[in-house]
């Protein structure tokens, strides 16, 4: 359910490679391709916003007349029958059927879209058809004269042809035919005896020669894996490939790895290594390799056309094995807009005037590969000449105050060109923005904190950012705090002059923390005074440009006989987790525990902490690919779960160092009293959330975004607009999650319902005080806090040495 930037997940890359095959089988899942419908080909219809829900940066709203369509064009590496997927929201009583055609030929007549109670609910229709390889023409006409609904995105998923061989067809040595235990497909599975060299050999036909991936289905009951050696024609192409335990007997799993095929025929051996013998096979699944190579990354961008609200951004191309099948653009962390393949420059609409934007490019192609990012273009947009602003709205008054919230209402103000938004503040903190054509004037501002006193004031803001002078302000206290938990009482400075402080990590004995900062690659000591002392830096780091570089630090618990810390940081080939002595005074040595986690410049997660358990937690972000967050053999979008050593925890829910999945931008990660394992993660375009993390897991991205309810997908136990939010660190201090929001500029108090698996209603605390907050950890044998600025990075824009480090007692 995850995470800001729009995505797009790739179509899977298959060349016609498998013929003449034993026993055809069903064809694979592959990865589905996301295209918003923002960005399609409109005829009678235009881009809004103005509905809640959407993905991307808006919808599409066709004219009320039949004939009225949306094209999206779809890039398939093969032939075959795509599934196609169409999100959409009618809040009418009445359905609103569409012509489904592809490359002009309708597959589906009137197809039905049925209302969805409002234009907020949104719902999806599904279909298949066939598709060519290369460019296809998907569109939806409206067929009736009340228009096509509104219209969110495509997605677009062609099968993978692929081919099961049994095992009890194979030739065997030291392994048999069985049939005792349940689960297994056709007429039985194989039991290799207890022994070391013990094979089972398929012979496999390929039409042409190429990459592979070999599949096998297997049980392990025992607790010990039962590694196997698996050559290809002879040829060791993995050696000691784990098979671990899966249960029971009945229980099947599947292990994957990658070879080259000959054209014709070929034997494919699976040889036990270990006295053990090997697991039950049942088959082997062959298929045509995906293509795993990332397009080239563009040429320098640069602006052009530049006015108050848009500008042409054009950019060298990229090149990819395949083919190019799309352009992401990026400002800092922000999907903006995405472009053809095809093209090298986009017109950029609905920006502000007088503003700075850094714009960056990713290249895509249909396997959902992405690109390392471009450079950067600075560029920034005119002054508007409209500069009269909208009358100062009036007639503010209050209602219905509870303990976290109150009601308000004001008359409307009027501007010579359209008022676009109001915002209730408190100065120059913003608590809420109301937007629309026009915006409503009435908003419950929720989030607030419990017994306090509060002044609003609202102010109304045109498209030329022109902002009013404020409303008559309006004063009330919010209710009384229930007496669970405790609440932020007092907060203190304790050290300034940092810059992008990422990670605080508290040594055993509590008088000392470690601190990293992000860009600087530098591990400081600090004492609770705040007293600061550099005590090294991180060998191999490196920066991304964005949000990569120096990032999670973890104590070992047994720190006073090891003297090991842990450090998640961006090396040249990928995200890493290292381990370093530190004796406390100085950093030393460096080992390497695990690699080849990818990196972009942004998505690369990067918290580390230890559980009661013992063992070390790692939150890895998508690498701006959505599809690894799905992909159980990819340790992106992941929290992972390892040994001291780097190796898969023992208990581990694959048998490998992944814990969960479906992940977009995990950052925060702390354990409550229970020792169950909270989780912070970034949202995409709507929703950001906190999750309660379970073994095994699947937390949705990209397919969920916040609460979806999808079979097989867990929700969030809570979730939050991204510009209240955009959350990082988060620890618990009496059965409390708190929660730092960078965009969102504030600290999230979230009370857990006792030992229950639900969270209280979320309030906040310090909006816009003291801007951008990165990273909160709980002070050892105290209730308190120690919370840090993010304000020295792009987003921020403070300028080196401008973030701090606060203390913050709860009582």
């Amino acid at each position: 359910m995850r995470g800001r930037r729009p995505r797009l997940r790739g179509l899977s890359c298959v060349a016609a490679l498998l013929g003449g095959l034993l026993v055809a089988a069903a064809p694979e899942a592959s990865a589905a391709t996301r295209y918003e419908a923002e960005t399609a080909t409109i005829s009678q219809g235009l881009v809004e916003s103005n509905h809640a829900g959407y993905s991307g940066t808006g919808f599409v709203n066709g004219d009320n007349v039949a004939g009225s369509y949306t094209e999206w064009t779809v890039t398939a590496a093969n032939a075959g029958t795509a599934t196609l997927a169409i999100r959409y929201a009618n809040g009418t009583a009445a359905d609103r059927p569409s012509d489904v055609s592809v490359n002009g030929t309708v597959v589906a007549a009137a197809r039905s879209f049925p209302a969805t109670a409002t234009w907020d609910t949104w719902a999806t229709v599904t279909l298949t058809a066939p598709v060519t390889a290369g460019t296809n023409k998907i569109r939806l006409t409206a067929a009736g004269a009340g228009g096509n609904p509104n219209l969110d995105w495509l997605e677009a998923d062609v099968a993978t042809a692929s081919t099961d061989y049994q095992a009890e067809s194979a030739q065997l040595s030291q392994a048999n035919v069985a049939t005792n235990h349940t689960g297994y497909t056709g007429t039985g599975f194989v039991d290799y005896v207890n022994t070391v060299g013990g094979y089972v050999q398929f012979s496999v036909t390929a039409a042409a020669a190429g990459p592979a991936s070999l599949t096998f289905r297997y049980a392990n009951g025992t607790a010990a894996d039962r590694p196997l050696d698996v050559t290809v024609n002879g040829t060791l192409v993995a050696s000691g490939l784990s098979f671990p335990a899966t249960a029971n007997w009945d229980t099947w799993q599947t292990k994957a790895v990658n070879a080259t095929l000959n054209a014709g025929a070929n034997t494919v051996r699976a040889t036990a290594t270990t006295a053990d013998g090997g697991p039950n096979l049942d088959k082997l699944t062959v298929a045509a390799a995906s293509d795993t190579q990332l397009p080239t990354t563009p040429g320098q961008p640069s602006c052009s056309n530049i006015t108050a609200t848009g500008l042409t951004l054009s950019w060298g191309a990229s090149t990819d094995n395949v083919g190019v099948a799309a352009y992401d653009i990026y400002h800092d962390g922000n999907k903006l807009a995405e472009a053809p393949g095809n093209v090298t420059s986009r017109a950029l609409t609905g920006l502000s005037p007088a503003t700075e934007y850094r714009l960056s490019v990713f290249a895509r192609d249909a396997a959902g590969n992405v690109s390392p990012s471009s450079a950067q273009a600075v560029c920034t947009t005119l002054s508007s000449s409209d500069t009269v602003p909208p009358t100062a709205p009036s007639g503010l008054a209050f209602s219905s105050v509870t303990s976290t919230g109150a009601r308000l209402t004001w008359t409307a103000s009027t501007d010579n060109v359209g008022v676009t938004a109001y915002e209730v503040r408190s100065g120059s903190n913003v608590y809420a923005t109301v937007t629309g054509n026009p915006p409503a004037t009435a908003v419950t501002v929720g989030g607030l904190a419990c017994d306090s006193p509060y002044t609003l004031t609202v102010v109304a803001r045109d498209a030329a950012l022109n902002t009013s002078a404020p409303s008559n302000a309006v004063s009330f206290r919010t209710s009384a705090c229930a007496s669970d938990g405790g609440t932020p009482s007092s907060i203190t400075t304790i050290s300034t002059g940092w810059s992008i402080p990422w990670g605080t990590a508290w040594m055993p004995d509590g008088q000392t923390a470690l601190v990293t900062e992000r860009d600087t690659f530098r591990v400081y000591k600090v004492t609770p005074a705040g007293a600061r002392t550099q005590v090294g830096t991180v060998p191999n780091t490196m920066t991304t440009d964005g949000e990569g570089g120096l990032m999670g630090v973890a104590v070992d618990p047994a720190w006073a006989t090891n003297h090991y810390v842990y450090f998640m940081h961006t090396a040249s080939e990928g995200n890493r987790v290292a381990r370093m002595t530190y004796d406390g005074t100085a950093l030393s040595g460096y080992t390497v525990l695990v690699q080849g986690i990818r990196k972009n410049r942004y998505h690369n997660g990067g918290r580390l902490a230890f559980g009661p358990d013992g063992y070390l937690y790692a939150s890895t972000g998508d690498a701006q690919t959505s599809s690894l967050a799905q992909d159980r053999n990819s340790l992106n979008g992941k929290i992972l779960r390892m040994t001291t050593t780097g190796a898969p925890a023992p208990g581990n829910p694959f048998g490998t160092l992944v814990y969960s999945m479906g992940h977009r931008n995990p950052q925060g990660l702390a354990f409550d009293r229970n020792g169950r394992l909270w989780e912070a993660e970034f949202g995409n375009s709507s929703q950001d959330e906190l999750n309660l993390i379970k073994p095994g897991a699947n937390y949705g991205w990209p397919t969920c975004e916040g609460t979806c309810s999808v079979a097989g997908m867990t929700n969030p136990k809570a979730s939050w607009p991204v510009a209240q939010a955009s959350p990082s660190g988060i620890a618990i201090v009496r059965n409390v999650v708190y929660m730092a929001a960078l965009r969102g500029e504030r600290l999230w108090r979230i009370p857990i319902n006792g030992d229950t698996e639900s969270v209280g209603t979320p309030t906040a605390y310090y909006v816009g005080a003291y801007g951008r907050l990165r990273t909160v950890t709980k002070v050892p044998n105290a209730d308190q806090l120690w919370m840090s600025t993010t304000n020295a990075d792009n987003n921020g824009g403070g300028g080196a040495g401008s973030d701090q480090i606060f203390r913050i007692t709860i009582s």
